[in-house]
């Protein structure tokens, strides 16, 4: 018999999975918070000039609720966006808060949802466990395959020129989280690309986390990689695919909810310093890092790596380390089929930046403790080396 340590797993309650199931939003919310009669939709300004904002907010206003639309989020969201969000919903007096956007969207309306409700003040949430007492009803609609914020419990504030700080608490589950891939039909296929390595990448630091991995993390992370591996190319290649695009959402939702659990590590960490210092977009900062730092982790974690093998390339053989190395190169190829940008250098790092990166990662403790294997400083400046 198995002999599992003890876990525990949380969620988001209710989930819908459906084409078409944006533009009957109002019917999901009537039936979930029939007492709800004021929404904030949260968004930003690109998604809202593709017009698909439109038919949510319709299907809430036949459902007799008003809606209000919020749309300055930027990626990485600022403190001043946040607080900005805030007042809107304060002065709408929202009672629900629908995020419908990528995952600074998405994290801006947990926010709102615990601020506006409440009585704290923004720094006093900053950390984890920190969230005190009720929130707004809250909804996520993701527009990307990549983040999972929809079912996460994390929202990450850009706090200084550089610096970004979490917000780490239960209260930031959803009531409802609603997947729908006529939202992603414009998505380009780098955006498609970057955002789904995104959500592999969750998938894969889940199941080889050194703290909190489990069975259910377990079996959500290697469907959602089954699927993301299916569905990355042919999302790209054909960005009407509305099946693969489905399965996209479907496996970046069922990462969020594995890495929720079972924390990522070192390739989130080395990731960041890329996104803050360079601006280079999250999943892109995840894609560059990924192979270098598996192959680092190759000692530590061949067995697991070598079980994800089975699923990304079924036909890989040989040693345990040959199979885990197999899966490295998968992720290579997956990289460069899609045409995204493959080094550090490509999206205008200098070499004379990477002390700069590898001090800044050394500072992602909280990520660099659930590895595989330990990282040090020199190791993270090799790392990137090698990403140059």
């Amino acid at each position: 018999m198995n002999d599992f340590p003890a876990f525990t797993f949380s969620t988001v309650a209710h989930i819908v999975s459906e084409l078409g199931a944006a533009n009957k939003l109002g019917a999901h919310i009537a039936q979930r918070f029939p007492t709800v009669k004021r929404a904030l939709l949260v968004t930003d300004p690109g998604f809202l000039k593709t017009g698909l904002v439109d038919g949510p907010a319709a299907s809430l206003r036949t459902a007799g609720i008003d809606v209000s639309v919020y749309s300055n989020v930027v990626a990485d969201p600022p403190e001043q966006i946040v607080l900005e969000a805030v007042d809107a919903a304060r002065r709408h007096r929202s009672d629900i808060v629908i995020g419908l956007g990528g995952g600074s969207s998405m994290d801006v309306a947990k926010l709102i949802a615990v601020l506006a409700g409440g009585e704290q003040h923004i720094g006093a949430i900053y950390g984890i466990g920190n969230v005190k007492g009720v929130r707004l009803p809250l909804v996520q609609i993701p527009t990307t395959a990549g983040t999972g914020s929809e079912v996460t419990n994390i929202a990450i504030v850009t706090t200084g020129a550089t610096t970004k700080t979490g917000v780490v608490a239960p209260q930031l589950y959803a009531d409802m989280a609603l997947l729908d891939a006529e939202l992603t039909l414009g998505l380009p296929p780098l955006v498609t690309a970057a955002t789904g390595i995104d959500a592999m990448v969750h998938a894969i630091e889940a199941y080889t986390s050194r703290h909190k991995k489990n069975p259910l993390s377990d079996v959500l992370a290697r469907k959602a990689l089954a699927l993301l591996s299916a569905n990355l190319i042919p999302a790209c290649e054909n960005g009407r695919d509305l099946a693969a695009r489905q399965a996209m959402l479907l496996g970046a939702m069922l990462a969020g909810q594995a890495f929720s659990n079972a924390p990522v590590a070192a390739v989130h960490a080395l990731a960041y310093p890329i996104g803050g210092t360079f601006h280079v977009p999250h999943g892109l900062s995840n894609s560059l890092v990924l192979p270098h730092v598996l192959r680092f982790n190759l000692q530590a974690a061949a067995d697991l790596y070598a079980e994800l093998a089975e699923i990304v390339v079924p036909g890989a053989g040989g040693s345990v380390e040959a199979r885990g190395e197999a899966l490295v190169g998968a992720m290579q190829q997956i990289a460069a089929a899609t045409g995204i940008e493959r080094t550090l250098q490509q999206v205008g790092i200098k070499e004379t930046d990477l002390d700069q990166l590898a001090d800044d990662a050394m500072l992602q403790t909280r990520l660099l403790g659930n590895n595989p294997r330990t990282v040090t400083r020199d190791d993270a400046r090799a790392i990137y080396a090698a990403a140059f």
